[in-house]
């Protein structure tokens, strides 16, 4: 696998605090105008450039994307950013609740993308994946690394806990409690031993990213559709490669991703907890939320109660005979109970169904089921899982897996074209 050192766009050291910001899809656009009105030199500001219009303006028009690119040049202008012209590798490293994960920061190839040697595990809808197009397009940069994942490798593990003794070239402690460490790799000696281990690890996954993995192909193919027309494709331009952060499995923890449905579709509670009986669980009533100890439990949440749900003797086995899709308990739960009971025919399209993620607990599953909904509190998918299902080329059902902590965008910045 290619997992180069590039030159990096990234804030100078005493601006890297104030700069760094959440991914810009956790956001609605009424929050990104409210954190961005009170943190001015976020990169969300340029991440999500609506913030600088009025709250009635097209989001999506291309002077918004424009003003994206105007403000990054602005914050390089002024010396915020700066343009680092040597070819480096970054070791980014974030410690939440006393467990800490180290990624290389570099960029992956688009044929690799393209070959399948980086795998992929979701789906992608091409609505979302326009947005991050005309971002890119716009800036001529990649600016949301790709949350990227391996198998471990011991060799480039200690390369790594070598480069972590030196000095880290910024490190704060962010808004959610995570420490952010990040270690610049320039020494020749360095940048090779990592380039020729990345060498040896036979294939990625995409941990995270997969929309913002898909935009970043879309354009890269279309920027070498224009040069091979022009007669001056070379294979060496920078939109051949991707921004990634690569971590090692063995580091990553997957919290669940959890569902409410927005009603009952017409059925009384009584009559819910028989269908879904029949459709293979044992069903208890408890006191108190149930946040999934192992795999097959899940808590059903309804009106105003909480139910265990547990697989059956004859659902069990199905499972334990299944795919590694099939087996997934978010795939046990569409099949069984979302589809045939509450009518969720399609999870990525029905906007009776939503997705929480699992660092916001079982209150929030609460309040959002209310009175006539249904939630669900899941068990996290696991890493070993992920990697199955994506080793047999098959997808996962939408929101799976919900990592965390959040990768921060505006640290690491890849140019692909040549400044307008």
């Amino acid at each position: 696998m290619k997992v180069l050192p590039f030159p990096c766009i990234r804030p100078v050291p005493e601006r890297a605090a104030e700069v760094a910001a959440l991914p810009y899809d956790v956001f609605d656009r009424a929050e990104a105008a409210a954190y961005v009105s009170e943190h001015p030199l976020s990169f969300l500001g340029i991440d999500r450039p609506e913030t600088q219009f009025a709250p009635e303006q097209d989001m999506y028009a291309p002077e918004v994307y424009a003003r994206g690119a105007e403000l990054l040049q602005e914050r390089i202008d002024e010396g915020i950013y700066q343009e680092d012209p040597s070819m480096s590798y970054f070791l980014y490293e974030l410690t939440q609740d006393g467990r800490t994960q180290t990624g290389v920061v570099g960029v992956c190839s688009v044929a690799d993308y393209d070959a399948g040697t980086i795998k992929r595990h979701e789906n992608t809808r091409a609505e979302k994946e326009r947005d991050r197009i005309e971002h890119i397009r716009a800036l001529g940069c990649q600016t949301g690394p790709i949350f990227l994942t391996y198998r471990d490798e011991p060799v480039l593990s200690f390369i790594l806990a070598t480069v972590k003794s030196g000095s880290p070239l910024y490190d704060f402690t962010d808004e959610e409690g995570v420490r952010q460490r990040v270690w610049e790799v320039r020494r020749p000696e360095s940048v090779d031993a990592i380039r020729e281990m990345f060498g040896r690890v036979p294939c990625a996954y995409i941990a995270d990213g997969h929309h913002r993995a898909a935009s970043a192909m879309r354009v890269a193919h279309e920027m070498r559709a224009a040069a091979e027309e022009a007669g001056t494709y070379t294979g060496k331009e920078p939109f051949n490669y991707f921004l990634a952060v690569l971590f090692p499995a063995s580091e990553l923890t997957i919290l669940p991703y959890n569902r409410v449905v927005a009603d009952r579709a017409g059925r009384s509670v009584e009559e819910l907890l028989a269908e879904v009986r029949d459709a293979g669980f044992e069903v208890a009533e408890v006191e108190g939320a149930i946040e999934p100890a192992v795999p097959g439990e899940m808590g059903m949440f309804t009106g105003g109660h909480w139910h265990r749900l547990a697989l059956g003797p004859e659902l069990a086995e199905a499972v334990r005979e299944a795919d590694p899709v099939s087996a997934l308990d978010v795939s046990v739960l569409q099949d069984r109970i979302l589809g045939p009971i509450l009518q969720i025919d399609d999870p990525r399209e029905d906007p009776r169904i939503a997705f929480v993620g699992g660092i916001r607990g079982t209150e929030e599953l609460e309040r959002r089921a209310g009175t006539e909904g249904v939630a669900f509190s899941m068990h996290a998918t696991g890493i070993d899982q992920l990697l199955a299902v994506a080793d047999a080329g098959l997808l996962m059902p939408p929101k799976s897996t919900w990592f965390e902590p959040k990768l921060r965008s505006g640290l690491f910045i890849h140019r692909i074209a040549p400044k307008a």
